[in-house]
């Protein structure tokens, strides 16, 4: 073995190890340092209309026509603008899968409290400015903590009352379109450790003036 052959193969042995490395990093900046992921296992929305009717889509609707109570009647409805709830169901998963034959599971350390969450809006025809094409994106607080053994859901603002005082919705109401979106939630929180975790769900959402519930 020439000493030129030596150096070409430790030259090559370095670079392989240098960069199993690297990409081993960033795995693990990306996964982040808790020891348990947040899967959603659904995420479901309802109109403030009908705040008790769940569905896999949002029908938001920019303006409803309140019949009661009085003064508002069937022939003198009142025009109403009521916020968007959104439903999510969470629960966790051990990063280690543990040895063949024994299941790892998170414990009561891994639990994961989130308190923030991120609303942002795009449309599959890619216009999505804000406040022309889509509803400004928005942060806002919500409070659920999910445990090591079984699921934790909560209810969240999705669309805010604002939203449909602003472009674009606003002018849903008059002109009798639609817009088609798709709804991005960021959720994040912490386990007891002070590990931070992030998860991301999606929903599609239809803006318009729709019938109004009876």
């Amino acid at each position: 073995m020439t000493a030129k052959f030596v150096k070409l193969t430790a030259l090559a042995a370095i670079v392989a190890v240098s960069t199993f490395s690297a990409s081993c990093g960033e795995f693990n900046r990306s996964q982040g340092k808790a020891p348990a992921l947040v899967v959603v296992d659904s995420l479901q929305a309802a109109s403030g209309a009908e705040p008790d009717t769940f569905g896999a889509v949002l029908f938001s609707d920019v303006i409803t026509n309140v019949r009661t109570p009085a003064p508002c009647s069937d022939t003198n409805p009142c025009p109403s603008i009521y916020a968007d709830l959104g439903q999510v169901v969470m629960r966790l998963i051990a990063k280690d899968p543990g040895a063949p034959g024994t299941v790892s599971s998170p414990s009561l350390l891994n639990s994961v409290t989130i308190n923030q969450y991120h609303v942002s809006f795009e449309r599959t025809d890619g216009r999505n400015q804000q406040g022309v094409d889509v509803p400004y994106a928005f942060d806002s607080a919500v409070t659920v903590t999910i445990p090591g053994d079984g699921q934790a859901s909560a209810s969240f603002e999705l669309v805010r009352h604002s939203a449909k005082q602003e472009a674009p919705l606003r002018a849903l109401s008059s002109t009798g379109t639609f817009i088609s979106a798709i709804a991005t939630v960021t959720f994040y929180g912490r386990d007891q450790a002070g590990n931070e975790v992030i998860v991301i769900a999606k929903i599609g959402v239809n803006f318009g003036d729709f019938g109004d519930p009876a």
